[in-house]
């Protein structure tokens, strides 16, 4: 029994939704992630980026209307948070950033006067590696807390962990349920007024073939072509 218990937590572990991304920023450029988030989960990540002198990397965390969430510039390693207020897309973009290099030439004229001129210069850098890993909604639960508090076993942390887990996932097939059946009402209404706008069409079509050939048959027994 103990060994089936065992074997169960070692398949969950292995398909626990840990999501983490690595890529590699472009100079000058940003990277937008974007995922579908329900309403009133809390959300947590952890970033990483390479180090290099003269570049640097601000990131910003934001919703679909341009709501900002959070931010922070100059980044290199650290962690964010934040909470969704309402079922969205939410997005988190990396920003590259190079700023020109400043350079000064000093010359001597005609008139022996010593010239000094400024101008800036373009960087074209080296592109940065940026890992992060983000976890949300029973995901952010620290169970290691919640079972020395309340003084539970591994195995009970385990349980109330997959517990959670299975509510998580009850919850998220009933929202893809409500969706499902949102998204249908909005289809049958969306046929409904399409078929009810082409049988319009069809009658205004008939009706003005109709009077047509009527006013023809009056103009025409008005220039006495037809009796």
């Amino acid at each position: 029994m103990i060994k089936v218990f065992l074997v169960f937590f070692t398949i969950v572990g292995c398909i626990w939704p840990l999501e983490g991304v690595m890529f590699h920023l472009t100079p000058n450029t940003q990277k937008c992630l974007k995922e579908d988030i329900q309403a009133n989960q809390l959300v947590m990540g952890e970033y990483e980026v390479s180090d290099l002198p003269g570049q640097v990397i601000d990131y910003i965390a934001r919703d679909s209307k341009g709501h900002i969430l959070s931010q922070k510039e100059h980044i290199t390693k650290g962690k964010f948070s934040f909470t969704s207020e309402v079922y969205d897309t939410y997005e988190i973009c990396f920003i590259s950033k190079v700023p020109p290099r400043k350079c000064t030439q000093i010359y001597v004229n005609k008139i022996n006067f010593n010239s000094k001129l400024t101008f800036y210069v373009d960087q074209r850098g080296v592109s940065q590696e940026v890992s992060l890993v983000t976890k949300k909604g029973v995901e952010t639960k620290s169970y290691e807390g919640i079972g020395e508090a309340s003084k539970l076993k591994p195995l009970e942390v385990d349980l109330k962990r997959l517990e959670d887990l299975s509510d998580s996932i009850v919850r998220d097939f009933a929202l893809m349920r409500k969706r499902e059946e949102e998204m249908r009402d909005t289809n049958e209404k969306t046929n409904s007024r399409v078929l009810f706008f082409s049988i319009f069409s069809m009658c205004c079509l008939l009706g003005l073939a109709t009077w047509q050939v009527l006013y023809l048959r009056r103009y025409f027994k008005a220039k006495k072509l037809i009796e």
